[in-house]
């Protein structure tokens, strides 16, 4: 547990050399550790600091008036929150106690007194060393405490001078979670009864049901970091809930999608998309749509509520209703082949109950990564079988695209038009792909399939991605209408084509 407070600083760094976040001190407390992360993780840690700091920023300007206010950091780890805020001077009459284990907590003073730009800004007291207190500065106290024993945290914040009858902010980034339920409530109660003027910021994960909640929760189970909440508190109202249980009388919560849509403006998302090449959406979303920032209060005059404030939120009712109602069935159950689960692939009909699948992005060989291999779904006896299909030609690399299309135009071929292989790559052009004359085999392992790079490699049309490609007669002649999608230069396209199947040569609608 105690690891994943400097995994996530590393992160954080990546993401703030990148300029996702705007954070110089990040880089002073991650020292040696720094990596370069992939761009969905920085899209992800962009959006919880953006809450953060939105919240946080809300507290402090919403209690301005007070005389003294102070933030409790609960499982700190090496967060840098105070050095930004005290940089931008917003702790004029602020005090900031942040508690992690003892160990986290002497690392931590360590790095800042080493560092000259941290102890210039904390003003050290001399303070430190006292009992628990790890390092002490005029407006920043660093306790080594285990949060889940209750008794010996109360008693550690009362001798630091935290003070329960002004307003107080409790954050809490990851970190209840990893407490046993009934400690990590009686934090959450304890918080709401002892003090008079309190705010409560929470940011975890949820949905465990799914199958990305699944793989989310067996990551922190091997990291020996089990996240204990999500079994009784899987979404956003039952978090809300249990903090209207434990005493809160004002609480707001939404997941990271409407975070980000909802409290970012639209010229900070561009900005942010601008940043480095990225079109895994599809992630993005249902990361985002596992995690949740949740704000409480009570005894606030006015009630604290940064979620909804100065903004308009779209309430959604969920999917459309259709009229009447559509049917589906599992039609194969789970094969040992690997590679059926995957996105941004294209399946094709090439016969009668033969169904090819090329390119796309998901687990093969045990690694997860574009897909090298095509597979098949054959319908035999009233079943289904799924296999891998065999290369005509072995040696030549399949150049494992995503987000292209397959158009079968006879018995023998079919065309790949566009995909890439990253977001930073151009699109791809055509491709033959050669197709077995008959297909009536009961094993998909006897079908192959063979790919014929095409010269000149690609009409400007086909350099694309995301796109569709709709099979058209047109006065007794085959065409394919090549349709939007988006290339290495337009986010989006617009643009319309015929492509005539025989000559392949593109004409513009």
């Amino acid at each position: 547990v105690q690891g994943t407070g400097g995994s996530s600083a590393v992160s954080k760094c990546s993401a703030a050399a990148r300029g996702y976040i705007q954070d110089r001190f990040l880089r002073l407390l991650v020292g040696r550790r720094r990596r370069r992360r992939a761009p969905l993780v920085h899209r992800g840690y962009y959006v919880r600091a953006r809450a953060v700091d939105h919240c946080v920023q809300d507290f402090l300007l919403k209690t301005q008036s007070y005389p003294r206010t102070q933030i409790l950091s609960l499982g700190a780890g090496f967060d840098s929150l105070y050095f930004r805020l005290k940089d931008m001077g917003l702790l004029h009459h602020t005090v900031v106690y942040e508690v992690d284990f003892p160990n986290v907590a002497c690392q931590k003073a360590t790095l800042i007194k080493r560092m000259k730009e941290l102890s210039a800004l904390v003003g050290d007291t001399g303070g430190e060393g006292l009992g628990v207190i790890i390092f002490s500065g005029e407006d920043y106290k660093l306790l080594g405490v285990d949060l889940s024993e209750l008794s010996e945290l109360e008693r550690a914040l009362e001798e630091a001078g935290l003070d329960n009858e002004i307003p107080t902010l409790f954050i809490a980034e990851v970190v209840l979670t990893y407490m046993e339920n009934r400690r990590s409530d009686a934090l959450i109660q304890w918080a709401a009864e002892h003090f008079s003027q309190a705010c409560f910021l929470l940011y975890e994960q949820m949905h465990p049901e799914d199958p990305f909640g699944r793989v989310m929760q067996q990551h922190f189970s091997q990291l020996n970091s089990v996240l204990h909440s999500l079994a009784q508190y899987p979404d956003c109202e039952a978090q809300q809930r249990r903090f209207f249980e434990k005493g809160w009388t004002e609480c707001s919560v939404m997941d990271m999608n409407e975070f980000f849509t909802c409290c970012t403006p639209e010229d900070e998302q561009q900005r942010v998309q601008a940043l480095e090449p990225f079109d895994e959406y599809e992630e993005w979303h249902l990361k985002c749509s596992h995690y949740f920032v949740l704000t409480a209060s009570k005894g606030m005059e006015p009630s604290w509520t940064p979620l909804f404030s100065n903004m308009t939120v779209l309430h959604r009712d969920g999917p459309v209703r259709m009229a009447g109602s559509i049917t589906a069935a599992v039609c194969t159950t789970r094969s040992e082949i690997s590679g059926l689960r995957r996105y941004g692939h294209y399946s094709v009909l090439i016969k009668p109950n033969v169904i090819l699948t090329t390119g796309g992005f998901g687990e093969e060989d045990g690694q997860h990564r574009r897909m090298r291999n095509f597979h098949v779904l054959i319908k035999h006896a009233g079943y289904w079988k799924a296999g891998c299909v065999k290369k005509e030609n072995p040696d030549k690399r399949w150049d494992e695209r995503l987000y292209h299309t397959v158009s079968r135009l006879s018995n023998s071929l079919a065309l790949v038009v566009g995909g890439r292989t990253s977001p930073s790559s151009a699109g791809l052009g055509m491709l033959w792909l050669k197709l077995p004359e008959i297909c009536n085999a009961s094993d998909a392992g006897d079908i192959t399939v063979e790919p014929v790079s095409l010269l000149p490699a690609a009409e400007p049309a086909a350099l694309r991605w995301r796109h569709s490609t709709t099979e058209v007669i047109f006065k007794g002649e085959k065409y394919l209408f090549l349709y939007g999608g988006r290339s290495a230069v337009e986010p989006v396209l617009g643009d319309w084509y015929f492509l005539h199947t025989q000559e392949l040569s593109c004409t513009v609608v």
